[in-house]
């Protein structure tokens, strides 16, 4: 049986990834600025949070590359390979990292309670992970870019910090939008 339950997690993040591609084609900067709301992030986490740790971040590295492939390489979005590295794969995979929560959330929707705040805190672990990785690389690789005699560690932290929260924010709707039907989602 567990070979089964393998190939089914195997499929279902396929599908999650695929999914999560896809959203990455819809327009998402916030005004005029390059903070970014990210569609995708929001099936990846409930993945994370539905399979755990392991899924979790497997389907965020391999969304990584997968969009390090179609859009990173036609759009520079990488300035060398290292950087590359750290802002598509691992940032990416670090979503996964919601994934240390799947038992707590699991362990809250069997007792009944809410599970809103407990998801959030888990996916929070999540989104910090991925943008704290960006705010490394955008200071480190994107300095050049910060606007003249700003530095770039604080440039990349309101970029970055402010993609944070956007998605935070972004989760949270959507959450609220999905009240009725996030247990159901998630227990397997």
């Amino acid at each position: 049986m567990e070979k089964k339950d393998g190939l089914i997690i195997l499929i279902e993040g396929a599908i999650i990834t695929a999914l999560a591609q896809a959203l990455n084609y819809i327009p998402h900067s916030v005004g005029a600025s390059s903070i970014e709301v990210v569609y995708g992030l929001v099936p990846m986490v409930i993945f994370a949070l539905r399979r755990g740790l392991k899924p979790g971040l497997t389907a965020g590295l391999v969304w990584g590359i997968l969009d390090l492939i179609l859009r990173g390489f036609s759009s520079g979005g990488f300035l060398n390979p290292l950087q590359g590295f750290i802002e598509y794969p691992i940032a990416f995979a670090a979503i996964g990292l919601a994934g240390i929560g799947s038992t707590r959330v699991k362990e809250k929707i069997q007792e009944g309670k809410s599970t809103f705040f407990v998801i959030l805190i888990y996916s929070t672990i999540g989104f910090f992970a991925k943008y704290f990785l960006h705010f490394i690389a955008g200071g480190i690789y994107w300095g050049l870019y910060a606007p003249k005699n700003m530095n770039p560690w604080i440039y990349s932290l309101v970029i970055n910090g402010g993609s944070f929260l956007a998605n935070l924010i972004m989760l949270s709707i959507i959450l609220v939008f999905l009240n009725r039907f996030i247990n159901r989602i998630i227990k397997v």
